[in-house]
């Protein structure tokens, strides 16, 4: 989520906002489900929406979307990292001071988020990840790459032990009902009725983040590594073997493992969690590698123009994003949680994105920076930058 400083390379610019633009449609579509419903939080399904459609949208979101968007938001902040290095490098500024002020106000940015706007927040998990990738920036790519694998078979391994011992996250479906429904409720309330809801949920949100962190910190890793091997700096050029290669063994292999992870229940079953946990990469590795070789056709060059620019201001975007859903769907706004079919919110999601997309280009036509990149920009540099091109 962190905002790509300027390059003389603008082709990688152009692919690497390019792909945070995509990542930010996925999250959102996955999102978009804990506004419409309190039943989500708690992993279990509405049992006002059962229909064979609502089943087979929520199946389609897990399968294509689920535990792997996040993973492409994270792979990026991993490989951005490597850009304000070499940024502050070419400034000489002291790096280190300029990260940890930048840290600091994305975790102040995470915590308003997750008490005024989502309870699903993954900005302050970022703040805190942030210090472990700046203690070991100065890690050999493939020592982090290797380091990234150990910590995805471990989560893996941990998830499939506690699935052999018998371990359920839902215990009590009858409890976890009655929470979704209460949750349900609180979330079709006024503003103060929101905001306890995600104040109340603040544990079950650090509980759910045991599973992400580390796998986000994991992404982190690998985007390092890419960002120190220039990865995305010269084009596809030459690494078109490589991308296919990929293709070719993460869609079958992350796809066969996304099923199992959807046949599952998604997140509430976890041997599905497990095998998911271990394939997800892949399937995020190989949409990385298909958006990259279809980037690099005069087609694909138009898609990225349009996809740059809400990836240029991803951070203002994904608190976008979380406005919309509290104005569209909790009772501060329409009212629309609980009476939002699953089957309509990817289609909701793609008319946010679509607008997010327009209006993204607009800004950046007027401005350098999406405002809320100005304002992490002004903390970071400790100093007023021009915001009007």
């Amino acid at each position: 989520m962190t905002e790509t400083l300027r390059s003389p390379t603008p082709t990688r610019l152009l692919d690497v906002d390019a792909l945070r633009g995509f990542a930010l449609f996925g999250i959102l579509v996955v999102n978009l489900a804990f506004f419409a419903s309190g039943y989500p939080f708690h992993l279990v399904t509405d049992p006002a929406h059962g229909s064979w459609l609502d089943h087979s949208a929520e199946f389609v979101v897990r399968l294509l979307f689920e535990m792997k968007f996040y993973l492409l938001f994270s792979f990026l902040f991993g490989y951005s990292f490597t850009l304000q290095l070499a940024a502050a490098e070419r400034a000489g500024a002291n790096f280190t001071t300029r990260f940890v002020r930048r840290l600091g106000g994305l975790f102040v940015l995470g915590g308003l988020h997750a008490v005024l706007l989502f309870h699903g927040d993954i900005l302050t998990t970022y703040a805190l990840l942030g210090l472990v990738l700046l203690a070991v920036h100065r890690i050999r790519p493939r020592t982090a790459v290797i380091a990234a694998g150990v910590i995805v078979v471990v989560m893996a391994a941990g998830a499939a032990v506690a699935a052999l011992v018998g371990a359920d996250l839902v215990a009590d479906q009858g409890a976890a009902l009655a929470d979704g429904r209460a949750s349900t409720d609180a979330l079709d309330g006024g503003l103060g009725s929101v905001i306890g809801e995600h104040v109340r949920s603040l544990p079950v949100m650090a509980g759910s983040l045991a599973v992400q962190g580390p796998l986000a910190l994991s992404a982190f890793l690998v985007g390092l590594a890419a960002g120190r091997h220039r990865l995305l700096a010269d084009g596809i050029g030459g690494h078109a073997v490589a991308l296919r290669r990929l293709e070719l063994v993460g869609y079958p292999v992350g796809l066969a493992g996304a099923l199992v992870f959807a046949v599952g229940g998604g997140t509430v079953g976890l041997a599905g969690l497990a095998v998911c946990i271990l394939t997800a990469p892949l399937l995020t590795g190989a949409y990385v590698a298909t958006l990259l070789r279809v980037f690099a056709t005069p087609r694909g060059a138009r898609l990225a123009r349009v996809l740059a620019p809400a990836g240029r201001m991803a951070l203002s975007n994904y608190l976008g994003q979380s406005l919309l859903g509290v104005l569209i769907f909790t009772g501060v706004g329409l009212g629309l949680t609980g009476d939002t079919p699953p089957a309509l919110v990817p289609v909701v999601a793609a008319a946010i994105f679509a607008l997010q997309l327009e209006l993204s280009r607009r800004w950046l036509a007027r401005y350098r920076y999406g405002p809320v990149e100005w304002a992490l920009r002004a903390v970071t540099n400790a100093e007023r930058p021009p915001m009007r091109r």
